[in-house]
């Protein structure tokens, strides 16, 4: 047996079913964001029936895999110009800053007779993508040019919070792009119809009613598929965890000493390991590495099973106090959100649907 991913396609329904319905009771629209399963058809098609405003990528690979769906999609990742036809082609709002990708996006929208929607991304102090909040200037010249390009609309500014910087969403930051958004507005007597307020992690404010109104769109993937707000990775009200788990075969068990013997210095992987002395204890190897996923996201389920380390291959435990492995018996673990990430991106990692619909 290889190791597998698990999916609940009940529990990811009804995460989906309860952030739509939280989003759409406070006036924000949903982008449920599918790059943490690498848009897995069987997971995608469970969603594309929901009342889901949009589906939303960082890959175009994984846009073009997409079932038929009813919703509008979304490039999460900024695009460079060269991709500007395959991105016109399969998504309807691309998320940008850069003006020179933009011009390309309307040359080549005008060219296929379409007209593609640009969500201009602003940085409030998470430094990741994004124009910089204080350059107003700039800000104002690329809306201008979207707004007078033919195959162009300005669909509204964007921002990413907590993602790289850690930064937390608050009533100042995203207030500030809420006060972006007005002057763009003024400036040319228009309407932004999206002003997204970031992820996960802004799902506290949303309950709390702390979100400016302006603010009118999350896109939220962990919460989705992991059932945590990402401001402080908690479990958040009514959603499921355990979306997804894995299960991965024992390949050796022995009793061996805690410590290595002879002289150490750095791993395969660069590290200077410190091991913590067990004295003799059982030992057992998993059928999973670092090759298939981020093995310091995975949390044992099976009652004395402890991670120990990991190498490319395998996943090293101790199961002193587990209740009598075998080879060959299957170990299960809950995921992070990048443990998710990496696993479905490893072509090693087989998939079984637990609750097909």
């Amino acid at each position: 047996m290889n190791p597998r991913l698990i999916i609940n396609l009940e529990k990811l329904v009804h995460n989906a079913n309860f952030l739509s319905q939280l989003c759409h009771k406070h006036g924000v629209s949903f982008a449920a964001v599918t790059k943490v399963f690498c848009a897995d058809p069987q997971m995608v098609a469970a969603l594309a029936p929901l009342n889901i405003d949009f589906l939303a990528d960082s890959r175009l690979e994984n846009i073009a895999a997409y079932p038929a769906v009813r919703q509008k999609t979304m490039l999460l990742r900024l695009p460079t110009p060269a991709l500007a036809p395959d991105v016109v082609r399969l998504c309807d709002i691309s998320l940008n800053s850069e003006l020179s990708t933009i011009t390309a996006l309307a040359e080549a929208a005008r060219s296929q007779g379409k007209t593609h929607g640009i969500l201009l991304m602003i940085d409030l102090g998470d430094l990741r993508e994004g124009i910089y909040h204080d350059e107003t200037a700039q800000i104002m010249e690329i809306c201008r040019f979207v707004l007078a390009q033919k195959g162009l609309t300005l669909e509204g500014i964007g921002t990413n919070l907590t993602c790289y910087g850690s930064v937390l969403p608050s009533a100042a930051n995203l207030g500030r792009l809420s006060d972006i958004a007005e002057e763009i507005e003024a400036k040319f007597d228009t309407k932004l119809p999206i002003v997204s307020g970031g992820n996960s992690s802004s799902l506290n404010m949303l309950v709390e009613g702390q979100i400016p109104k302006k603010v009118n769109n999350l896109r939220l993937g962990e919460s989705l598929v992991c059932g945590l707000e990402t401001a402080y990775g908690q479990p958040f009200p009514s959603l499921k965890q355990n979306i997804i788990t894995l299960e991965t075969p024992i390949i050796e068990i022995a009793k061996k000493p805690s410590m290595p013997e002879g002289r150490t210095n750095i791993n395969a992987f660069g590290e200077k390991i410190i091991y913590t002395d067990r004295g003799m204890h059982l030992r057992a190897i998993a059928a999973i590495g670092r090759q298939d996923t981020h093995c310091e996201g995975l949390t044992p389920l099976d009652p004395g099973v402890e991670i120990v380390g990991a190498s490319s291959d395998h996943l090293i435990l101790d199961i002193t106090r587990a209740k009598s492995p075998k080879i060959g018996d299957p170990l299960r673990f809950s995921l992070s959100y990048g443990a998710v990430l990496a696993g479905f991106t490893s072509k090693y990692v087989d998939k079984f649907y637990e609750a097909a619909l």
